[in-house]
């Protein structure tokens, strides 16, 4: 399985690395996965959130933060396109383009698959078995999409999200919900059909060390001066005093405009 986490990153945090850990943890403790990636994709500067700083920036910030990270990458092609993607386009353009590339890497570089594939091939088949497969071949991997519980509640935001998309990333892919305080991510799938009906595919997972960093929280504080040391990673934070990224100024960007998808929908 590989994960998928779309949006701002603008900073990124160290909550949003945590979530990534998370999941894994909790889907390796249900036996049926074993995630082999987690992708970050920053989201276009044409979203037009407030605030929202050049992709350039948050891109560099994202690969520093990943630096300690084996498992976890920053994938640049939602925030290259010409103007803002919908996150559905992104899950397919990494399925279509991406897992093959994700697929043969894995392989290639696994050394328990080639150990216990080339041992089930040097076995003899027994008598009652077909001949035809002595073996059994790898799944192809899963790609799911990795959010705090809270984006659950987007989807009820008129005109946010198309409602065939919604279907098709629930449909096909699937959700990995982290808790977040003040949220209730059950009660939001039991209040819509459509998350009834896909129920099976979310996975909720439980953040017993509750950490509330917020992006948002953390510009304020990069504005008037604070201290954000042990919030973000360090590399980061001298990333953005480097380039005196997050100002009042950068903050008043986008100020008064509707997000992208709220123009086109």
């Amino acid at each position: 399985l590989i994960l998928l986490a779309c949006g701002s990153f603008n900073p990124v945090t160290n909550m949003h690395m945590r979530l990534f850990e998370l999941a894994r943890d909790h889907l390796h403790q249900t036996g049926q996965y074993r995630v082999i990636e987690g992708i970050m994709s920053p989201v276009n500067d044409d979203y037009g959130k407030k605030g929202l700083v050049s992709a350039r920036h948050r891109i560099a910030m994202a690969k520093l933060a990943l630096e300690t990270s084996d498992w976890i990458r920053v994938d640049p092609w939602e925030s290259e396109q010409e103007t803002w993607t919908e996150t559905v386009k992104v899950l397919r353009f990494l399925m279509h383009y991406i897992f093959p590339v994700v697929l043969q890497h894995f392989l290639d570089t696994s050394n328990t698959f080639q150990t216990n594939f080339k041992d089930k091939l040097s076995r003899k088949p027994s008598k009652n078995r077909n001949l035809s497969f002595p073996f059994v071949f790898p799944v192809l991997p899963e790609l799911k999409l990795l959010c705090g519980a809270d984006f659950l509640q987007t989807f009820k935001t008129p005109n946010l999200w198309k409602e065939e998309h919604i279907k098709e990333i629930l449909e096909k892919f699937g959700l990995v919900c982290i808790s977040r305080a003040g949220s209730d991510p059950a009660q939001y799938i039991n209040e819509s059909d459509l998350l009834m009906k896909f129920q099976h595919n979310i996975f909720l997972v439980k953040e017993w060390i509750q950490n509330e960093i917020s992006a948002t929280q953390i510009r304020y504080a990069l504005c008037r001066g604070l201290s954000v040391k042990y919030l973000i990673p360090d590399s980061v934070i001298s990333y953005i005093a480097h380039h005196n990224i997050y100002t009042e100024e950068s903050e008043r960007k986008n100020e008064g405009d509707l997000l992208q998808p709220l123009k086109l929908h």
